[in-house]
């Protein structure tokens, strides 16, 4: 049983934001971090702290398990692109009575010297790679490949911390890897492929920025998919420095 004075925080994570607010949390007196992740990588980079890996079963799912363990506070740290996670987190807490905070890491921002082609989807980017270039480096992420099975006439590149699963576009070339990553490195990887065009997901952060410099740097076009939108009315932050003062301000408030 957890102490009733305890606050119990249920982090949903995944991302490297969620893994340093875990950090930030685990030494924070009268506190509980439970950090969940989805399963979806074999051999994840797992967090400080307690875990629980596996998903809920949905809003209603995931509403009972704050239920029945005692959580006060969510934090959604996963991914940009996770949203049917966030949509979940969203009904369960709203339906719990419990705060909700969305800790999303900032989109990147196009520079001087960028050639990028927005999209609202992975399924416009596809469309427009024909008229950009033949050998296309993808980005996107295993699940994403799929939508560019049907691409014949194309030459993938796609790079997965695990194999992907069919199906696959025919011409493809598949590395497993896991940033961070160098520009040196994707520049010597690019030319070394030939590749025409990027394509990316507006994921944001450090880890893998370097794509894009190297695009910039070779005069290469990027298709970059714009983020989903989140739900209206919960509070968001673009920083753990920022998510932590949050908490503290609802710690400070449910114990007042």
């Amino acid at each position: 049983m957890t102490d009733p004075g305890t606050l119990n925080v249920l982090v949903l994570g995944g991302t490297d934001e969620a893994r340093r607010l875990a950090a930030a949390l685990a030494d924070r007196p009268g506190t509980r971090v439970v950090s969940s992740l989805a399963g979806r990588v074999r051999d994840p980079r797992l967090p400080v702290g307690e875990v629980r890996e596996g998903g809920f079963g949905g809003a209603t799912g995931l509403r009972a398990w704050i239920e029945e363990n005692g959580i006060g506070v969510v934090i959604d740290a996963t991914h940009p692109f996770a949203a049917r996670m966030t949509a979940s987190a969203a009904e369960a807490t709203g339906l719990a009575g419990v705060p909700l905070l969305i800790l999303r890491r900032p989109g990147w921002q196009q520079g001087p010297g960028d050639d990028w082609r927005w999209t609202p989807s992975l399924e416009a980017a596809a469309e427009l790679l024909p008229s950009l270039g033949g050998r296309v480096f993808l980005t996107t992420g295993r699940r994403s490949l799929p939508v560019f099975a049907g691409l014949d006439e194309l030459w993938f590149l796609a790079r997965s911390v695990d194999p992907p699963r069919p199906p696959l576009p025919r011409n493809l070339k598949v590395l497993l890897s896991r940033g961070p990553f160098t520009v040196e490195g994707e520049l010597a990887l690019m030319r070394d492929h030939g590749v025409e065009v990027v394509v990316t997901k507006d994921s944001g952060g450090r880890m893998t920025t370097a794509k894009l410099f190297a695009a910039r740097e070779l005069g290469l076009p990027v298709v970059v998919v714009r983020r989903p939108a989140v739900p209206d009315g919960v509070p968001r932050a673009e920083t753990v420095e920022r998510a932590v003062a949050w908490l503290e301000a609802v710690a400070g408030a449910q114990a007042g």
